[in-house]
């Protein structure tokens, strides 16, 4: 069970929200990461402020445990076919929803995007219902 922190959480949500209005107003871009990452893997003209953003969250990863913050959660399962089956189901996911949660949860919700509120509450009831089942078994 993990201690409920609200001031580490105020505190990264600020920083959250700070992140997706710097990219609004210096690119006018909205902060998806994976449409961040599959704009990267194209041969088009702004790969630059995309590289430079997931290079920032991987380096806030890594030196984040220096200034007290969680480290790398340890996995759960050595089943890496597994994460892999989970990854491409968040991959087709966010494809097929037009974006990704950070996407549409963080800047949808700003922007009062119907879809993105929408596309929000059916990942986070997923997300729900996959904790009871799994914590819970199915049907409590």
């Amino acid at each position: 069970m993990h201690h409920f922190t609200p001031l580490s959480g105020l505190i990264g949500g600020a920083l959250i929200g700070l992140a997706s209005a710097l990219l609004m107003l210096s690119a006018g871009r909205l902060a998806g990461v994976s449409g961040m990452l599959g704009g990267s893997l194209t041969a088009n003209s702004d790969r630059g402020w995309r590289l430079a953003f997931i290079a920032g969250l991987i380096a806030a990863a890594l030196i984040g445990p220096l200034f007290g913050t969680p480290g790398a959660a340890r996995l759960s399962s050595s089943n890496l076919v597994l994460y892999a089956a989970a990854g491409l189901l968040v991959g087709f996911g966010s494809r097929m929803g037009n974006g990704c949660t950070s996407g549409h949860g963080v800047c949808g919700f700003a922007r009062i995007s119907t879809r993105s509120i929408v596309a929000t509450l059916v990942f986070m009831g997923v997300a729900f219902i996959t904790v009871a089942v799994v914590r819970h078994g199915v049907g409590g």
